[in-house]
């Protein structure tokens, strides 16, 4: 695939290009208001939802159709391009009868093949920019998949939007970054441009600054940021959206390093490395904390600790599976057998308390 720029006539397509707006278009009001308010700080692509997608009923599931004429205001007042979310072709006939000029497909939606499909149909013959969200699981091939089906369509002008994916545990992030899911993405398609949305995936705005700083180190392209003009107030999502002085104030600190030198190429690598150990240490905690629920059920039951079959028969299929993706044989022994250990020992302390 041979993806387009998504250039727009008078903006400035350098790093971080910035797509702010609210999680929620509520009322005509707070739509203008917050537009203005960051039309003056510069921004010049505005966002916002007209149909949400929420987990469960009963909750603000958006104007509908009814908000799309504000969003033409916002272009008729401020020259501000706009943006929403589409989840059906019903969804892309009326953003584009209102002249919405840039569509995004949801995290939902993204994880239904079915869903793109019908959107794909629906913009055939269509010259618009299309963003991908990530799908809510972490699967890159179901995400390469819904940008290949509107690559399909003859559309080219596509950018991904890397917001995090779900984990039913408790954690600091919303949505577990999994970095390493977009770096791979970006190493088959370089050319394709990748947007961080760090609101979706902190879902606390004291986290949006450092996110976005982590994403202009890794090299996106641009960052999509929910800001509303009274965040405590709004409908949906308040505790992940920013006021326009707020996004204005992080936009300035941000610091953005270009790839001048061959040794930044060695730069990115450490850093994905990082990203990488990181994860590997969540796992471990995890893995951790499983050997002590064991650990408390076998104190309970009377079962001893050390259990040398059952350690022989995991050291074996996991060594096979490690050859097998390329991993020497004596280094899965050393890493296991350390795993190994360190869940024994905490075992044993348990028995002991």
């Amino acid at each position: 695939m041979k993806f387009q720029p998504i250039n727009l006539p008078d903006v400035d397509m350098k790093r971080p290009i910035v797509i702010a707006g609210p999680c929620s278009a509520e009322t005509e009001e707070q739509v203008l208001t917050t537009a203005k308010q960051l039309a003056a700080n510069g921004i010049r692509i505005f966002r916002a939802g007209i149909w949400k997608p929420r987990t469960k009923p009963g909750g603000f599931e958006g104007v509908g159709s009814d908000g799309l004429p504000w969003l033409r205001r916002v272009k008729q007042e401020t020259g501000m391009y706009t943006a929403t979310e589409v989840a059906t072709a019903k969804h892309v006939y009326e953003a584009l009868k209102y002249g919405v000029d840039i569509l995004w497909i949801g995290a939902r939606t993204t994880a239904n093949p079915f869903a793109v499909q019908e959107i794909a149909d629906a913009l055939k013959g269509v010259d618009v920019p299309i963003l991908i969200k990530n799908p809510v699981n972490p699967d890159l091939e179901l995400w390469i998949g819904a940008i290949e089906r509107i690559y399909n369509t003859g559309l080219h002008r596509i950018a991904a939007i890397h917001r995090g994916f779900s984990s039913y545990e408790k954690k600091l992030y919303r949505n577990q970054p999994q970095w390493h899911i977009p770096i791979e993405l970006h190493r088959r398609f370089p050319d394709l441009p990748l947007f961080c949305d760090p609101s979706h995936i902190g879902g606390k705005r004291e986290l949006i600054a450092p996110l976005s700083q982590q994403a202009m180190d890794m090299q996106y392209n641009g960052l999509i940021i929910e800001s509303h003009c009274e965040p405590d107030k709004a409908l949906s999502d308040k505790e992940q959206q920013i006021t326009p002085d707020s996004l204005d104030l992080i936009l300035r600190r941000l610091v953005i390093r270009e790839m001048k030198q061959s040794t930044e190429d060695l730069v990115d690598l450490r850093r994905q490395i990082d990203i990488l150990d990181n994860d590997l240490l969540e796992v471990l905690v995890k893995r951790m904390r499983v050997s002590t629920e064991i650990g408390i059920y076998k104190k309970e039951h009377g079962i001893a600790v050390l259990q040398t079959n059952r350690f022989n028969e995991i050291l074996e299929k996991r060594i096979a599976n490690g050859v097998k993706l390329g991993m020497s044989h004596e280094f899965m022994r050393t890493i296991l057998a350390a795993i190994h250990e360190e869940s024994v020992r905490i075992q044993v302390e348990l028995m002991n308390k």
